[in-house]
């Protein structure tokens, strides 16, 4: 993908945002509470990112998780497309985040009528994570083939950026050729909405320098954060010249405040400005845009923690 970078943080600036609790229930993850949430908690979660200033609400993507992997992963795994429009509905200004699209499981105009027409919807509140996946079992059942999923990964990312910005784009690819197809509704955002690209192994690094308007990481790369960001920034250099990109961090786990039950070790808590002062430190490795996520017991208790980080603790991040 080639020309200007969209950007949608301003300069200097730590966004904060959040993977929607709920729609994902992965035993990596998932509090205990969200095994018999719906519908009610997920529109209260949503309207207070919303309320409290919170910059995207993520969804992630997964069709059927094979039953090996159901164990670990559980196969609760909300569609992707149909909530972020559910939450563009129940929400006014935080803007939609997949995290991640596999981008190789659909042709690139399928998603592209997805996204713009989301776009449309949300008045262009749209920001496209996409990744190349994982579940070898989950391409099987797709009929996609699962060796060169980077390099389908990698045309895609091209054909959709095309299509996102041009009504009739003209493409000739190894795998997707297009002429004289035309998609709309057409995108709020001009040029495009952004793609931020994730995955955390050196090949994705490596697609993020060169594809991406973003970076998405999927967990912590083994060289570690630091460098994983300074290969991406060299890279970009090297592929793109000094076009920026938005990296992305996830925080540890947080509980604004002193936790009133034992929590995990590696937990992060207490005094708001001190959190706001530990989290604001990863703005010098050149990051802009962070993962919040919080130890609860309740839904209720991960509204007040929502709150407690709107108003303590994000005054302090950009001061």
């Amino acid at each position: 993908m080639s020309g200007a970078a969209v950007q949608v943080i301003p300069p200097g600036t730590l966004a904060f945002g959040m993977q929607l609790p709920v729609t994902a229930q992965s035993r990596q993850f998932a509090q205990d509470w969200e095994t018999d949430a719906g519908t009610s908690e997920i529109v209260r979660i949503a309207q207070a990112c919303d309320r409290h200033g919170f910059f995207y609400l993520a969804v992630s993507d997964h069709v059927a998780v094979p039953r090996a992997a159901a164990a670990a992963m559980s196969t609760v795994w909300y569609d992707t497309i149909a909530t972020l429009g559910f939450l563009a509905a129940t929400t006014e200004r935080v803007r939609l985040l997949s995290y991640v699209w596999v981008l190789p499981y659909r042709h690139p105009l399928a998603s592209a009528k997805a996204f713009a027409t989301l776009d449309a919807l949300s008045n262009g509140r749209v920001i496209i994570g996409v990744g190349a996946g994982h579940l070898q079992g989950e391409f099987e059942m797709l009929d996609v083939p699962f060796a060169g999923r980077g390099k389908r990964l990698d045309e895609g990312i091209d054909l959709l950026a095309l299509a996102l910005e041009e009504e009739y784009p003209q493409f000739a690819g190894t795998y997707w050729q297009v002429a004289d197809l035309g998609i709309r509704p057409r995108p709020v955002q001009q040029p495009r909405p952004p793609i931020w690209v994730g995955g955390s192994t050196v090949p994705a690094l490596r697609r993020a320098a060169e594809r991406g308007d973003g970076w998405l990481p999927q967990g912590v790369p083994e060289m570690g954060m630091e460098a994983a960001i300074a290969l991406i920034r060299e890279h970009r250099a090297r592929t793109r010249g000094d076009a920026p990109i938005e990296i992305g961090m996830n925080s540890p786990f947080l509980y604004v405040g002193t936790p009133p039950f034992e929590v995990p070790a590696g937990t992060l808590s207490g005094d708001p400005e001190a959190i706001a002062v530990q989290l604001r430190q990863r703005k010098h490795l050149g990051v802009s845009h962070m993962g919040i996520r919080f130890r609860t017991r309740s839904c209720n208790e991960l509204l007040d923690q929502i709150e407690a980080f709107g108003t303590q603790v994000a005054p302090h991040l950009n001061g």
